[in-house]
């Protein structure tokens, strides 16, 4: 079972994202709370898988509670709601370990595998975020050199981690370099154990912070 928790001021979008939940098999909605702090202290009494949490609420918005809750003993995924195009809370929200966004408007569909993706250690980086992360970057003085970290990684996982920091799903990343899609999972798993990452979402931002992948480059992977 997907244990999660709802986080969002609004009770009738939490209830109803709730109920959504709560009636797919494998999930169980084990809390809500109606703002950061309070979510605090409900994931440290249910140790939830997933939670999906508001960017704006009262007491403590959701990037801070998200800083303070990855940094607790049972740590869980985050996914970030927002009704907003998210823009200035991308890079913050990733920064401080969230796995990915949806948008409140998102089809219930949509709403259920976010919970099962992210449950699954994969990050949910829409293209709309992917651009403006791209975007944050391009703003940010240049970068030179290779941190250390990046030196243990061989040239093709390299080539994996621009392709993961371009958005490319597993599927689209075995088909570009013509492999398996499970030796690009393989590769993936390496990397991550490698930089000590936690899952993709934190892997784009060590591409660019690296300066391995330059924003304002169409694509720079090989073909």
């Amino acid at each position: 079972m997907i244990r999660v928790v709802v986080v969002d001021d609004q009770e009738m979008v939490r209830a109803g994202f709730a109920a959504l939940l709560a009636a797919q098999d494998g999930i169980e909605v084990v809390g809500q709370a109606a703002d950061g702090e309070t979510a605090l202290t409900v994931c440290a009494a249910t140790e939830p898988d997933v939670v999906l949490m508001d960017v704006r609420m009262p007491v403590l918005d959701g990037v801070e509670a998200t800083a303070r809750l990855l940094a607790t003993p049972t740590p869980a995924r985050v996914v970030m709601l927002t009704t907003f195009d998210i823009d200035d809370y991308v890079y913050s929200a990733l920064r401080a370990g969230a796995s990915g966004f949806l948008l409140k408007d998102a089809t219930p569909e949509e709403l259920v595998s976010a919970v099962r993706v992210v449950a699954a250690g994969e990050a949910l980086l829409a293209p709309t975020v992917t651009s403006r992360l791209i975007g944050h970057f391009a703003r940010q003085p240049g970068m030179v050199g290779t941190p250390p970290a990046l030196d243990a990684l061989t040239p093709r996982e390299r080539e994996v981690l621009v392709l993961i920091a371009r958005g490319l799903s597993n599927k689209e990343i075995a088909a570009r370099l013509v492999v398996a899609e499970q030796t690009v999972k393989t590769h993936v798993g390496r990397i991550l154990g490698k930089l000590a990452l936690r899952d993709r979402a934190q892997a784009v931002m060590a591409a660019y912070e690296s300066g391995l992948v330059a924003p304002g480059v169409i694509d720079q992977s090989p073909r």
